[in-house]
């Protein structure tokens, strides 16, 4: 286990359960503050935490607190979180600024991989990882998630429901490949396209079970790689149909060129236009596979240390 800093916040149940080599699941807080409305983030924040308990990890959900790192959230901060206003969204880059600036702030992947990372957490769940977002013309500049090249560094396994179906899949699948980063499909050859369920592309392995995934991920850090993905399928009755989401998925990206909506601001502004042009049924899906690979992190995480 990694010594706790100094300059971070673990709660006691973390460093508890990590001293004694228990799992521990981290958990990202940007689909709190950016990913669901009131109140669907605090139930399905609290629901991802009881379902890792469940399968006999412990959860740390990790945001920065008034300038201070903090892994594993109590009840009180979660709700805060949830009901609050403007809170930053701190990627990998921008931790820094949250933490000189006093701020509170929503973990992105890349930022909770490497607070994770820091007290020794190896095992994270989500919803999906950020990728290259698709040029709609060519004046457009490339736009590629610091998730990428967290992964390249940071020796975590990231589950998720693939990258997020606002992306340009195939790229984001060529850049992981490119960075060296295994993509495991739980009991799936392809991998996930988030809402929808499959067909994103081949995955770089198929495993059928949680052990699998931990003995590989074990060897991948033994022969010197740093991150990796489980990414596992939305069942089909929750996924939303191809074609409903291309049409609110083309509208939706014209929405966001004429408004000149870029940078940090265009996933939460897409997530939540799509939420309306679907009617909630990407809200449903999107709370229903982060419970999902929740579930599935923990029993990874089980095997892992044993």
């Amino acid at each position: 286990m990694a010594m706790i800093p100094d300059w971070l916040t673990c709660a006691d149940e973390v460093a508890a359960a990590l001293t004694a080599h228990k799992p521990v699941v981290a958990l990202e807080s940007t689909l709190i503050c950016h990913g669901l409305p009131w109140p669907a983030n605090f139930e399905t924040a609290r629901k991802a935490e009881a379902t890792v308990r469940e399968a006999g990890a412990t959860p740390a959900t990790i945001a920065v607190i008034d300038g201070r790192p903090t892994v594993g959230l109590s009840l009180d901060e979660l709700e805060m979180l949830a009901k609050a206003k403007g809170v930053m969204k701190a990627s990998r880059r921008d931790l820094s600024v949250a933490v000189g600036l006093h701020r509170t702030a929503a973990t992105t992947v890349s930022a909770t991989m490497a607070l994770a990372y820091a007290v020794g957490i190896r095992v994270f769940a989500t919803g999906g990882i950020g990728g290259a977002h698709p040029r709609t013309d060519a004046g457009m500049p490339l736009d590629i998630s610091a998730d990428i090249t967290e992964l390249s560094r940071t020796s975590v396994l990231v589950v998720c429901a693939g990258a997020k179906s606002i992306l340009d899949v195939p790229q984001t699948l060529e850049l992981l490949e490119t960075f060296g980063v295994p993509v495991l499909g739980y009991r799936t050859d392809e991998f996930p396209a988030f809402y929808v369920g499959g067909g994103g592309g081949p995955v770089s392995c198929r495993v059928e079970s949680a052990r699998e995934a931990a003995d590989i991920f074990a060897a991948h850090l033994r022969l010197g790689g740093r991150g990796a993905l489980l990414a596992q399928r939305l069942d089909d009755d929750v996924a939303v149909p191809p074609e409903v989401f291309n049409t609110a998925m083309k509208q939706a990206q014209a929405e966001a060129k004429a408004q000149a909506v870029v940078g940090s601001k265009l996933t939460p502004y897409m997530l939540s236009r799509l939420a309306e042009l679907t009617v909630g049924q990407t809200l449903m899906a999107n709370q229903a596979l982060i419970v999902s690979n929740a579930r599935l992190a923990a029993e990874t995480a089980v095997c892992l240390m044993r």
